[in-house]
């Protein structure tokens, strides 16, 4: 019996040493709460601490997930269209294989409708104007009579033009006239009349030109639109009257009519103005040989109305005559602003009346050259100031003088 109670206790106590240590006891619920509020609140702390303000930090994070957002989006756009591209390749050239299989009827329909549309565009809408031809045979005198013009097109900013028309024969352009401007009109009436004295025999070989412009006083002259009537295509022996379109017209050169050298000097104390006509280069050729027979008219105006004119002499047969005359004026110190100073080259003609080659315009509201020239002289009391001057055409700044000055 006690061998047996000795055994049991022996094996009791060999099983307590065989069993584990009980290990620790798992965290409790609480006490794992209460560890992530001290984190919490802790990283709050650092954020307060922080030396960039908080609405800073979420401006930076706004501008990172929106620098993200539109990287991925243009990703996105760019797998798409990757995708799409083939396809529209294949179905461009699958067009132009069904074009090309296509009849050439069709392209001829093509071609021809193209070629509508190009008439269509050329035939662009420049008006149109009245004007009658006669021809008298007793004073040789062709009679061009300019009435009215219709449905010009807008040049100027405001929708409307200054339409005027010039009137020549080709080739010889010796003789131009023009109509008066009418301001800011798309239909002008003219109803002004001009005489060529041109022989019969003469006029087959010739063309008369009726050109439309649009005129600006500050610049070159738009051409609206022009009519050129071969004088071997009309029946003068019966007058003529007609409507006819406007067609596109090319710019006309400026035609160089010469440049002339003039002197000035005004001595304020005694009142005087001196104009010294020096010389003249590169003169417009006037008679049938190729040359001229010029002289120079200076004339002096006050506000608009003529004082004194002078005459040079004239050179016989020259396009760059020599004169070196001078012509003195009485001008108040008081008046000399308000001078204008037109000179106007002319060429001599025994039989019939002088043409003007070209005229300059000096003085109280000229531009350019013209105001420079005289604006010098007053800056520069008892001094000659020489200056070259290009001609201008006569009728051109005669419509200049009519303006009002600004």
């Amino acid at each position: 019996m006690r061998l047996a109670s000795v055994q049991t206790r022996a094996r009791r106590a060999a099983e307590e040493r065989e069993e584990p240590p009980p290990g620790p006891a798992p965290p409790s619920t609480h006490h794992s709460e209460h560890q992530f509020k001290n984190m919490k609140s802790k990283f709050f702390n650092e954020l307060t601490h922080l030396p960039m303000p908080m609405w800073a930090i979420g401006a930076i994070v706004v501008v990172v997930l929106a620098l993200v957002a539109c990287l991925g989006f243009c990703i996105w756009k760019k797998c798409i269209n990757k995708g799409k591209k083939p396809k529209k390749v294949r179905e461009r050239k699958g067009g132009r294989g069904r074009r090309k299989k296509e009849g050439e009827g069709e392209g001829e329909e093509g071609k021809e409708g193209e070629a509508k549309e190009g008439e269509e565009e050329e035939k662009e809408n420049f008006g149109k104007l009245e004007f009658t031809l006669d021809y008298n045979f007793t004073e040789n005198q062709l009679i061009v009579g300019i009435l009215q013009a219709e449905n010009l097109p807008a040049m100027d900013m405001g929708g409307t033009s200054d339409p005027y028309v010039k009137v020549y024969m080709l080739p010889d352009k010796k003789k131009k006239f023009e109509t008066k401007v009418q301001r800011k009109n798309l239909c002008p009436v003219f109803n002004e009349t001009f005489i060529f004295k041109i022989p019969y025999q003469e006029l087959g070989g010739q063309t008369l030109v009726l050109q439309v412009f649009d005129f600006d006083r500050f610049g070159k002259h738009d051409v609206i639109g022009q009519i050129s009537i071969p004088m071997n295509s009309v029946d003068l022996a019966q007058p003529l009257h007609e409507w006819r379109d406007l067609i596109g017209g090319e710019k006309e050169e400026q035609e160089k009519l010469g440049d002339i050298c003039i002197s000035l000097r005004y001595v304020p104390t005694a009142g005087k103005l001196t104009i010294n006509i020096m010389e003249a280069k590169h003169l417009k050729a006037m008679d049938c040989g190729g040359l001229s027979d010029p002289f120079v008219k200076v004339v002096l105006q006050y506000q608009g109305k003529r004082l004194k004119k002078k005459k040079t002499t004239v050179k016989q047969n020259t396009l760059n005559p020599y004169f070196n005359e001078s012509f003195s004026f009485e001008i108040p110190f008081g008046q000399i602003q308000k001078v204008q100073v037109l000179v106007t080259v002319y060429d001599y003609d025994k039989l019939g009346s002088n043409d003007a080659i070209g005229k300059v315009w000096i003085g109280y509201g000229a531009s350019g050259v013209g105001l420079r020239h005289w604006s010098d002289m007053l800056a520069n009391p008892r001094r000659p100031v020489a200056q070259w001057h290009a001609l201008l055409p006569e009728e051109e700044v005669d419509e200049a003088l009519k303006k009002p000055i600004r």
